[in-house]
């Protein structure tokens, strides 16, 4: 059953930026704007617990009918209903290796599907040698239980370790799926990132039976022919707005990245970043950025710790068109408001909330938010 939760937006003065501390690095921002633009307005929302009773959520979808498909980590989904209630584990998985930040990670369903009943989900899988992110499809039938799995995408080069999978899944309309990876915890060392014959730190774009589009970037080319774009860190954003794909990264300490990925450019990880290595060292040589790599449309320092995001698509009229963030760390609900392309101003919600884990906008307006503790909480503004 839904319940009001205790936990209310309250007014702040306004102030001339977000305040979030001291930063880590002292790098200057390659454009005005492109990081700690003004603040917004505060926005007065009520927050309501919409379910619990779950194990580490990760990734949220919307089956219809106000059901909502949900990953937990440790390797189970489940479908809550409309009102609240949350279903027994979702059968016909395959096996997962839940290990440090590894798992059963995000979700999708499939443009068309109410007719195809087909869904998209991404986690970490073990193979000979590690772990690696991988990609899969199922069809859900009505009872609960997946059919006809296969992967889609397995990441080459696995290893031992379990950090950065990324990872985000959006199936698109025209039979395309995107998919974003992580580093795989290499760190600044890691130069499979900026090898386009990997898919590590790399926007992927397949089709959905997993074969590779003919107008993909470096398809005919030297490289990897599923990889769109590459450089990244570790990708756990994505979503579709101005424009086409936008994706969200962790930085290391300061330098988390919202970008707008193009065919065959590279973002710069590990050579160039706006943070600095959790150690204090520089990574790299010390730079922010070099001629030969894209520039954020935006980075924060400190960090944010950010999960997936969404644009906003509602009747809430002063957030049309803005994009939400979901916060890990410091934990919050992150709003930026963009303009030609550019971020002018930035809000946080609900700062006392803990580590929120993923958005879902839904057709009324509200937002559902995913917490790491365990539950949904359904947020509406105005």
């Amino acid at each position: 059953m839904i319940r009001t939760l205790a936990l209310m937006m309250l007014p702040m003065a306004a102030a001339a930026q977000v305040q979030q501390g001291p930063a880590n690095a002292d790098f200057a921002p390659a454009f005005a704007g492109q990081t700690r633009a003004p603040a917004l307005p505060d926005t007065a929302v009520t927050v309501e617990v919409f379910a619990d009773g779950l194990e580490s959520p990760w990734g949220i979808a919307p089956l219809g009918n106000g059901q909502f498909l949900v990953t937990e980590k440790p390797g189970q989904m489940r479908v809550i209903d409309a009102d609240g209630r949350v279903s027994a584990p979702v059968s016909g998985l395959p096996d997962v290796a839940a290990q440090g930040q590894g798992g059963l990670l995000d979700v999708a369903v499939s443009p068309r599907f109410a007719q195809d009943r087909t869904v998209f989900w991404t986690y970490a899988k073990s193979v000979r040698g590690g772990l690696v992110t991988a990609a899969a499809r199922g069809t859900l039938a009505a009872d609960g239980s997946l059919s006809d799995v296969a992967d889609i995408f397995v990441q080459d080069n696995p290893a031992r370790n379990g950090r950065h999978f990324g990872s985000r899944i959006i199936p698109m309309a025209d039979g395309t799926v995107w998919i974003t990876t992580g580093d795989r915890g290499a760190g600044d060392s890691g130069t499979l990132v900026q090898d386009i014959e990997t898919t590590h730190g790399k926007v992927i774009r397949i089709n959905a039976d997993g074969t590779v589009p003919a107008d993909n970037p470096f398809v005919g080319r030297a490289g990897d022919d599923q990889v769109w774009s590459l450089g990244h860190r570790n990708m756990q954003g994505a979503a579709i707005g101005p424009g086409g794909l936008w994706t969200i990264e962790h930085g290391p300490r300061g330098g988390d990245e919202l970008n707008q990925p193009q065919a065959g450019l590279n973002y710069g990880w590990p050579v160039v970043s706006y943070g600095i290595n959790y150690r204090g060292s520089d990574v790299g040589a010390g730079d922010p950025r070099a001629p030969e790599f894209e520039e954020p449309v935006y980075y924060w320092d400190p960090v944010i710790a950010p999960g997936g995001m969404m644009f906003y698509d509602g009747p809430y009229t002063d957030w049309q068109g803005d994009l939400l963030i979901a916060s890990l760390n410091p934990g919050a609900l992150v709003r930026l408001k963009l303009q030609d392309g550019r971020v002018v101003g930035e809000e946080r919600l609900l700062t006392d909330a803990g580590r929120i884990r993923d958005v879902e906008v839904l057709d009324d307006g509200a937002v559902l938010l995913l917490r790491d503790a365990g539950d949904v909480l359904r947020v509406t503004p105005g």
